[in-house]
């Protein structure tokens, strides 16, 4: 049976189906402790860039070109090495993509599980 591939708020509550927890935002999550995250990694270099991240401002009528840019920057050396990562993480264990933004269905955690969930074995 595959691992479940999930994305939500990191400020929702912890939930036992959550398997492993990767915060894949670039910044911090506004009013977050640490260790309320409860966080299995915050992997960062995931994240998209800081110019797409400001370019798309959570826009959702940028949604399709911001998704677009996106998988092309996932593709690029900056992120091989996290994305390897990310791979090997859904490959072992279910897997929840945490992002501190509101709309979790336009969001780079959206993305990547699509993403990953099309590229497991």
């Amino acid at each position: 049976m595959a691992a479940q591939i999930s994305y939500r708020r990191v400020y929702e509550d912890v939930s036992p189906q959550d398997g492993q927890r990767v915060l894949v935002d670039r910044v911090w999550p506004r009013g977050m402790r640490k260790e309320d995250a409860h966080l299995d990694e915050w992997l960062r270099e995931v994240a998209p860039s800081t110019e797409l991240r400001q370019w798309y401002g959570h826009d959702p009528e940028r949604f399709v070109e911001f998704r677009r840019r996106y998988l092309a920057e996932l593709r690029d050396a900056d992120h091989r090495e996290a994305v390897g990562h990310l791979r090997e993480l859904a490959d072992r264990d279910a897997l929840t993509l945490l992002t501190a933004t509101r709309d979790v269905d336009h969001s780079q955690a959206a993305v990547l599980a699509e993403w990953l969930a099309k590229r497991k074995h």
